[in-house]
């Protein structure tokens, strides 16, 4: 991702002072991009803007694997409840066979919700840690395109 994101080539040259021979073709990466905003003529706050944009571009589906984060253990736990709810019949105590299936079900579904939301966690974490690595060196970049000459 990071070669995608901010190529080493780009890189190269911005650290070289020599952002000025990069041409069009490098505008399939985000540092490409942002090094075309610069020979546009932007700068300072407005440059920095541009590398937020590419951040947010970065981020876009972030909020579908918060959201599975989020909503997975809420279903295991609808699913416990549900099944703990099987227990109890209107009259009075459930029998052997009610109770087992009730607390399989109540299991289970914690169990499903878990094994969904876990995974979820990690990969989540681990993406907003790649963001994180892209970003600090968007912002190289951006501290780099501004100590370029034009």
């Amino acid at each position: 991702m990071p070669g995608k994101v901010a190529p080493a080539s780009v890189l190269k040259l911005v650290r070289e002072g020599r952002a000025k021979e990069l041409n069009s073709e490098s505008a399939d990466s985000a540092a490409g991009r942002l090094v075309l905003r610069w020979k546009e003529g932007a700068a300072g706050e407005v440059l920095k803007a541009y590398a937020r944009a590419e951040l947010v571009r970065l981020q876009r589906g972030f909020f579908l694997i918060d959201s599975i984060v989020a909503a997975a253990p809420l279903l295991g736990l609808l699913g416990t409840v549900t099944g703990l709810a099987t227990l109890f019949p209107e009259q009075g105590l459930p029998d052997s066979q009610t109770l087992t299936r009730g607390v399989g079900l109540a299991l289970s579904t914690t169990m499903i919700g878990l094994c969904i939301a876990i995974p979820a966690l990690l990969a989540a974490n681990w993406l907003g840690r790649r963001v994180e690595v892209l970003s600090s060196r968007l912002d190289v970049l951006v501290e780099g395109l501004e100590k370029n000459p034009r």
